[in-house]
């Protein structure tokens, strides 16, 4: 029997009820020459949701971050953070609203420091002027103290203080992927988008990557989106789950409601996919 949730409604756990919307999208698309990539996409985040984004390869769901993040603009539609508009902002603009990611593939500083490359996540939070920085200011002093302490005390989190001084490119795998997601932190965002953080993990890394997203829910309070394959994953953390194909969202539900709808099942099994996964 199909379910008969309306995929546009919104799914917000009962401790948000009373608050506004982190993120909210209404009526998003976007298309590329002829192709639509993404029509129609409509989706509310609780403050302090996980939520899951999947679909078949090709549905449309990295372009989907990519309008949230400002990488490309909506031929139609709007993105609501926090209750504003963020139509006018740009990608620096609207990470200092709010809005932080990871990258299918990993974007590290990888000739820096694990700390330097969480202190860059902390621009937003350097308070000191040029000249400051230019003649080594006492205000400069004091602001790259403090960064470094909050730089220290996030990756302390995450078990990584004893790896501040080693080279980002020579850390294994999953310390990566985790180093990338604490540089997102220092953004101190509102809502943290996750492309995929577990591609390339092994179990026992999958395993601790669960519980480090459970950490940052509970340790931040922030709202939570992820693009995952690892449907082991997506259904063990997620509170709801979108489903998106051939641009358009399909389903939306809790993990078992999702599991046995005909629809989601058709999209992986059946047809598949669409064909913008130039863009995912």
């Amino acid at each position: 029997m199909e379910l008969k949730r309306d995929p546009r409604a919104p799914m917000i756990p009962e401790r948000d009820r009373d608050k506004r919307p982190a993120l909210e999208c209404v009526g998003l698309g976007i298309d590329f020459g002829g192709l639509t990539a993404v029509d129609d996409f409509n989706i509310t985040i609780a403050p302090t949701e996980i939520c899951g984004l999947i679909g078949p390869n090709g549905a449309g769901k990295t372009t989907i971050f990519n309008l949230l993040t400002k990488v490309y603009r909506p031929t139609r539609g709007s993105i609501y953070l926090d209750g504003k508009d963020t139509k006018s902002m740009n990608t620096t603009q609207a990470n200092r609203a709010g809005l932080a990611r990871t990258f299918q593939n990993i974007r590290l500083f990888k000739e820096l420091s694990v700390l330097d490359n969480v202190l860059v996540g902390l621009h937003n939070e350097m308070d000191y002027r040029v000249a400051g920085a230019l003649f080594r200011l006492p205000g400069y002093w004091r602001a790259e103290r403090i960064a470094k302490g909050r730089a220290k005390e996030l990756l302390s989190i995450f078990g990584m203080e004893g790896m501040a001084y080693h080279k980002a490119g020579s850390l294994p795998y999953g310390s990566q992927r985790r180093l990338e997601i604490v540089r997102a932190l220092a953004t101190n965002p509102a809502v943290l988008l996750l492309d995929e953080p577990a591609a390339g993990m092994n179990p026992a890394e999958t395993d601790d990557l669960m519980h480090n997203i459970k950490k940052i829910q509970e340790t931040f309070q922030i709202a939570i989106v992820l693009i995952e394959h690892d449907m082991q994953l997506v259904m063990g953390i997620c509170e709801g789950v979108a489903v998106l194909n051939y641009g358009r969202l399909i389903a939306k539900g809790t993990p078992a409601e999702i599991q046995s709808n005909p629809k989601v099942i058709e999209a992986y099994l059946g047809t598949g996919g669409g064909g913008d996964d130039a863009a995912s």
